[in-house]
C-alpha cells in the first residue's frame, strides 16, 4: 500500500506530541512504541533535535540490528539498549532526559566499569548521567555529541551507598573536583580514588578515550606513578569538572560509523596540555563582531540510514 506523505508541519507536531513534558524511564519498565511516522523527506528539513528528542524508545531489533551510524556528532544508533536505572554498582541520575540509552558495547562497558569500581576503590558505585537518546541523534538540550550510543557521561562523585529517589535523582547536583581558579585540582574534592576511577575507565579495552578537564589532566600527569601506558587516553577538554566523558570505539557490526583519530602517542603531559593553561585559553579575546550561532542541524544533514531509525517500529 503506497504511502501518504504528511505535510512537514503535520509531520513534525505528530512526532513531538510522543513524549509529554517531563516524562520519566522507568526502566527497565517497558516503554509503548512510538507511533511511526508514515513519511520522512517532507521533514527533512525540520530540526533533528525535535525529531529525535521526542521518541520514547529505541528502534526495535529486529528488524535494525544493533548499530552506531555516522560520527559521535553527528548520527544516530539502531538497536539501543537502555542502562538500567539501578545496578548493584551503580544508579542513573536525571531519570527525566530519558538518555539512558547506547549501543550494548557501551552499556556492557559501563556495567563492567561499574562492577570493578567498588572492587579496587572505596566507592560503593558510579553514578551515570547522560548516555544517549533512545535513537540517538541530537538532543533537545546539551551535548553536541552522545548522537550514536557510544558516549557516556559518569559523574566524579561517589554513588552514595543507598538507592537516591527519583526527586533525587533530578535534583542532586554533581561537585566539581576543580579549583575556582581552574589551575589544579581543588585538594578539599579530589582523592587518589579520583585517579583509580579515571584510570579504570581509561583501561577498559574498549573505551578510546575519557574526556576530563585539562585541571584535572593535570592532577593525573603528576598522581599517576610509574605506569603512564593508560595517560594517552585521558584528554583534556573545556568543561568536564563535575564528570568524565567515556567514549568507545566504533563497534563491530556498525559499518556506517566513522571513527575518531586516535589520541596522540605518549601521555599527552607536555606541551600540549601546557596549552591549555596559556593566556590564550585561560582568557581568551571576545570576537570583534559578535558570532551568528548555527543553525540546528536538521534531518537531512544526518546520514540517510537515521531516517530509517526514525520511523522504524
Amino acid at each position: 500500500m503506497p504511502v501518504r506523505p504528511l505535510a512537514g508541519a503535520a509531520a513534525l507536531m505528530s512526532l513531538m506530541m510522543l513524549t509529554p513534558a517531563g516524562a520519566q524511564v522507568p526502566q527497565p519498565v517497558p516503554r509503548p512504541q512510538p507511533a511511526a511516522l508514515t513519511a520522512v523527506q517532507p521533514i527533512a528539513d525540520a530540526p533533528a533535535k525535535e525529531l529525535f528528542g521526542r521518541v520514547t524508545a529505541p528502534a526495535a531489533q529486529p528488524p535494525l540490528a544493533a548499530r552506531s551510524i555516522g560520527f559521535y556528532s553527528k548520527g544516530c544508533v539502531a538497536g539501543a539498549k537502555a542502562l538500567p536505572i539501578d545496578g548493584a554498582t551503580w544508579q542513573v541520575m536525571r531519570l527525566s532526559r530519558n538518555r539512558n540509552w547506547g549501543h550494548p558495547d557501551l552499556i556492557a562497558v559501563l556495567e563492567h566499569l561499574a562492577m570493578r569500581v567498588p572492587r579496587e576503590t572505596s566507592w560503593p558505585g558510579l553514578l551515570v548521567g547522560d548516555i544517549s537518546q533512545p535513537r540517538g541523534g541530537p538532543m533537545l538540550t546539551g551535548h553536541a555529541s552522545h548522537q550514536i550510543g557510544l558516549d557516556a557521561d559518569v559523574w566524579l562523585n561517589p554513588m552514595p551507598p543507598r538507592r537516591l529517589s527519583g526527586e533525587e535523582r533530578e535534583k542532586i547536583s554533581a561537585i566539581s573536583v576543580v579549583a575556582k581558579d581552574w589551575l589544579d585540582i581543588d585538594p578539599n574534592i579530589w582523592t587518589p580514588d579520583h585517579l583509580k576511577v579515571i584510570r579504570l575507565a581509561a583501561l577498559e579495552p574498549r573505551v578510546e578515550r575519557v574526556l576530563v578537564n585539562p585541571a584535572i589532566k593535570k592532577a593525573l600527569c603528576r598522581e599517576a606513578g610509574s605506569d603512564r601506558s593508560w595517560l594517552s587516553k585521558v584528554r583534556p577538554y573545556w568543561g568536564h569538572n563535575y564528570h568524565m566523558h567515556i567514549r568507545i570505539t566504533c563497534p563491530a557490526g556498525s559499518d556506517g560509523c566513522r571513527p575518531q583519530a586516535a589520541p596522540p602517542r605518549g601521555d599527552g603531559c607536555g606541551s600540549d596540555l601546557a596549552w591549555w593553561f596559556t593566556d590564550e585559553v585561560m582568557n581568551p579575546k571576545k570576537p570583534a563582531k559578535p558570532v551568528k550561532p548555527k543553525p540546528p542541524m536538521t534531518l537531512a544533514a544526518l546520514p540517510p540510514a537515521c531516517r530509517s531509525v526514525l520511523v522504524a517500529p
